[in-house]
């Protein structure tokens, strides 16, 4: 088994890499059509002439410097270059609004920015300019701007690149940072409110990479790995798990175009991990569903065996009678699935939100190892994940990664230690004193610990919902549920302080459009329909059949548009942001208890 070795810092373990691999492919993006990748050894050179650029025009080690891009090739070669010139980076969604930004940039005291586009800088400008310490903004692409405005400098990329000469050993040997020393700031999504700064030191996120190595090597081997970004690099999942855990590999970097195109990049690109949040494997689930029920009867067979036999293996009740369909559905159904997913996928890592035990038995069953992990981002981020020599159960999040400590509090919380553990959030000593207590950090979720060690999740410790009769119930479970039906696209669930609960409800936009068409409905005002509505109802009723009396919703709204990142009711990693859709539909829902 192959051991990932001891680095000092990741800019240290990124030249390793690239010395080692050098003018292999290392990030691919797609142009025109066609995948073109930057190799270690240009990849490395770029880190190098940003980093000495950086020093030049005066940022100094411990500077915070605001990263703003989508996901693509600079966003790797910014981070890093970051880094090397000895500062901090400051990742940000290019979702954030002028607001959003001038929170951090103010939270930060970022000096300088890189951005890259003209379209995102437009969100981002104005708030740079009421800034009182950042004075300078990279433009990957061109910004379409002076050289200066106010007191802020405009450098272009491009240029620094033509005009820099890339020393590449003497940024490698000025990269004398320690393990403990700060790598990032990463802002939390901030579904509770206004996002919190981690400060993530380059040891969290060295054991994050570590203990994701010896998974994949112990359970799967070390291979030349390939991997598809697709979540927005500046969440610490996708930080760690995307770009840090692909360099400790030595691996390949494809960027997605998006998720519109996501199926087709996964087929082209083959990739052998992925790490993406369950929203997605709902989706994928719902659509092999929808093309399988259009196939005929022997595939419907096949799909309703291979689901019935993956649902009594993960329930710890194989059957010998079963080996006969399973060399079948080996030979007619697994593989078409598999060529969906590329073809030499070795785990998908789902992480960021709980995942349904369901739509994770689901995928199993048709052969694609679904790992689900937990973490954090004070965690950098990654805490636990399943792992097939631990044994995969569905809803567990597996057993701590090597270096985790986790234990259960008195009062069910989960707590967590290691090197993982950020050493605080930044500018924030009353946060930190309330979540980092004696090495632990109090993690705010609910759950214990098998029999096997695998960390069992049940709840947000803020989110429980607490009925009048002092009954908990978790609102995660109810959701997750209600999203598997057909008609049911997202769903929040509320009834703090009430007798019982009651739901919020995003139809599936496919589902009411053939419902409308199938009723002779104008699809405009389908909405309106009490027909519409019953059969909503129906949808949530059958939920409620298996829930239990304190679970079940007894009365629903329907949401006047999905939960988006663009309206703020989803954070970037798609978690719903309860505050604020009970901030829009608080007097709807209430009113259901009038009724």
């Amino acid at each position: 088994m192959r051991q990932l070795e001891h680095f000092p810092n990741l800019v240290t373990m990124f030249f390793t890499r690239a010395a080692e691999r050098g003018d292999a492919p290392f990030l691919w993006v797609k142009h025109d059509g066609v995948w073109t990748a930057t190799s270690w050894r240009a990849a490395a050179e770029q880190v190098a002439v940003l980093a000495a650029a950086l020093r030049d025009m005066g940022l100094e080690r411990g500077d915070r410097v605001m990263l703003v891009s989508e996901n693509r090739p600079e966003w790797c070669v910014a981070d890093l270059a970051i880094m090397a010139a000895g500062c901090v980076t400051v990742p940000t969604y290019i979702t954030n609004t002028e607001r959003d930004h001038a929170h951090i940039l103010s939270d930060s005291g970022a000096r300088a920015v890189i951005v890259s586009t003209a379209k995102l800088a437009r969100a981002l400008l104005p708030a740079v300019l009421r800034s009182t310490h950042c004075d300078l903004i990279v433009g990957i692409e061109a910004m379409g701007v002076g050289q200066q405005a106010g007191n802020v400098r405009f450098a272009d990329w491009q240029a620094m690149m033509i005009a820099g000469t890339p020393d590449l050993k003497a940024c490698a040997a000025g990269a004398d940072f320690e393990r403990g020393d700060l790598a990032c700031v990463i802002y939390t999504s901030g579904t509770g409110g206004a996002p919190r700064g981690v400060q993530q030191h380059h040891g969290a996120i060295l054991q994050n990479v570590a203990g994701c190595v010896d998974v994949i090597s112990t359970d799967f081997g070390w291979g030349d790995e390939v991997f598809l970004s697709f979540l927005p690099a500046s969440h610490a999942y996708e930080h760690s798990g995307g770009q840090y855990f692909p360099i400790g590999l030595g691996g390949q970097i494809y960027y997605s175009e998006g998720l519109e195109k996501l199926a087709s990049n996964i087929e082209e690109v083959r990739p052998t991990i992925m790490v993406v949040v369950p929203r997605l494997f709902e989706v994928l689930r719902t659509r092999i569903l929808k093309q399988v029920g259009k196939q005929g009867r022997v595939p419907n067979y096949l799909m309703s065996r291979a689901l019935a036999i993956g649902a009594g293996r993960m329930a710890g009740r194989p059957r010998w009678r079963d080996k006969p369909m399973e060399l079948i559905l080996s030979r007619t159904l697994r593989p078409k699935i598999s060529a969906k997913f590329g073809g030499r996928l070795k785990a998908m890592v789902s992480g960021g939100a709980p995942l349904n035990p369901e739509v994770g038995v689901f995928f199993d069953a048709l052969g694609v190892t679904l790992l689900q992990g937990y973490g954090q981002t004070e965690a950098a981020p990654i805490i636990s994940c399943n792992r097939p020599s631990a044994g995969i159960k569905m809803d567990t999040v597996g057993p701590p990664l090597k270096g985790t400590e986790v234990r259960i509090g008195e009062d069910g919380e989960i707590l967590v230690r290691g090197e993982c553990v950020m050493h605080g959030y930044w500018r924030n000593p009353a946060e930190t004193a309330r979540v980092l207590v004696d090495g632990w950090l109090h993690t705010g979720d609910i759950g214990h610990i098998d029999d096997a060690g695998r960390v069992v999740i049940t709840d947000r410790k803020k989110d429980l919902l607490i009925n009048d009769k002092g009954d908990n119930v978790a609102p995660q479970r109810v959701e997750g549920m209600l999203t598997l039906e057909p008609e049911i696209l997202q769903a929040m669930v509320y009834g703090d302080r009430r007798p019982h609960l009651v739901g919020l409800i995003v139809p599936d936009p496919e589902w009411a459009r053939e419902w409308a068409a199938a009723q002779g409905v104008d699809p405009a005002k389908v909405a309106e329909d009490p027909g519409f509505a019953r059969a909503l109802s129906a949808a949530v009723d059958r939920v409620n059949a298996g829930l239990s009396v304190t679970e079940k919703v007894r009365r629903i709204v329907v949401a006047d548009e999905p939960f988006a990142i663009e309206n703020e009711e989803l954070t970037p990693s798609m978690k719903i942001r309860r505050h604020v859709i009970r901030a829009r539909y608080g007097a709807r829902l209430d009113a259901l208890y009038r009724k």
